[in-house]
């Protein structure tokens, strides 16, 4: 199979059967086998209905449906983990990603074998202080702590490799940070193609503001496990051992005072040293407790991880 387009939905029950039609126009003009994967995430409209009656009509179309509203990226894990096409194209369902854009991105990664082809809405059709403004800050901030030179992060449109979606495994909300996971576990031939972008046809979005609070706090949280998500005790032992170190100077200069210098002065417990000793001591030992038990931990999943092994094939 050539494609797997997958396309994660909550409540979209207007634009569903359009884009399906769309998407089987442009794979069969380009005579491109496909499926098509909706994901409905929970919806409480008449998505899931549009979705049996497309299947009912195209063996090509496949749906899934969550109990409950997840999130877009348990929808795409659910629809990664069952794409068979040799590339997979994500998109939303709003009609705001144009399939007009599938063919080129798949040749991309057919013939110029990229990992991954991420979709930049450079010209955007949203409002300016409400997504625009706040997503440039976002992507600004995703470039320089990343370090992958991509303008838009959060475009839904974006071509794989197969193996791509296969290896990385998108939890939580970390569907903005798939080319971050990508790179993690080695694949580094990224790039990037301007998209059209279209002005939302049904609907409104489902996205507010909380949205790039909580990207930030993803991005903090992928940026500490892409560098000390493998060595731990690199950074909670190094914390713990500078704590200490601070603790423990104080204790020393409290008992050469209280020896040799002061011994008639106050108590060493009625010092406001003594507690920035015993506190920063504590915590020192708490921080590199915490760094051991995490490369314990890390040790006993080694057996779980997954790794993305390239086999050299005979001419």
């Amino acid at each position: 199979m050539d494609i797997s387009v997958v396309i994660p939905l909550f409540n979209e029950q207007d634009s569903i059967e359009e884009l399906n039609d769309w998407i089987v126009s442009v794979m069969q003009s380009n005579h491109l086998s496909y499926e098509i994967l909706f994901i409905d995430d929970g919806s409480y409209d008449k998505s899931w209905d549009v979705i049996k009656n497309l299947r009912a009509k195209n063996s090509r179309v496949i749906g899934l449906k969550f109990s409950k509203n997840f999130g877009k990226s348990q929808a795409l894990h659910a629809g990664f983990a069952r794409a068979k096409g040799a590339v997979v194209i994500t998109m939303d369902a709003d009609l705001q990603d144009s399939p007009d854009e599938i063919p080129a991105l798949y040749q991309m990664i057919k013939e110029q074998d990229y990992d991954i082809v991420s979709g930049w809405k450079k010209k955007r059709y949203d409002s300016f202080f409400a997504k625009n403004m706040p997503s440039k800050l976002f992507n600004w901030a995703a470039r320089k702590i990343s370090g992958l030179s991509l303008h838009d992060f959060n475009c839904g449109l974006k071509a794989y490799r197969n193996e791509v979606i296969k290896t990385i495994e998108v939890y939580g909300e970390m569907h903005r940070y798939i080319p971050v996971l990508a790179v993690n576990a080695g694949f580094n031939n990224i790039v990037e193609k301007v998209v059209i972008h279209q002005a939302r046809k049904y609907g409104k979005t489902k996205f507010g503001m909380e949205r790039f609070i909580n990207g930030f706090l993803d991005l903090i949280t992928i940026w500490f496990t892409s560098k000390f998500g493998k060595r731990p005790m690199h950074f909670f032992g190094l914390l713990g051992v500078i704590m200490f170190v601070i603790g423990l100077g104080f204790a020393t200069y409290l008992g050469i005072d209280k020896l040799f210098l002061n011994p008639s002065g106050r108590l060493i417990a009625n010092r406001p040293e003594f507690f920035i000793a015993l506190s920063t001591m504590i915590i020192g030992t708490q921080f590199f407790v915490a760094g051991f038990l995490g490369e314990i931990i890390l040790q006993t999943r080694q057996n779980k991880d997954r790794y993305h092994i390239t086999e050299v094939k005979d001419a």
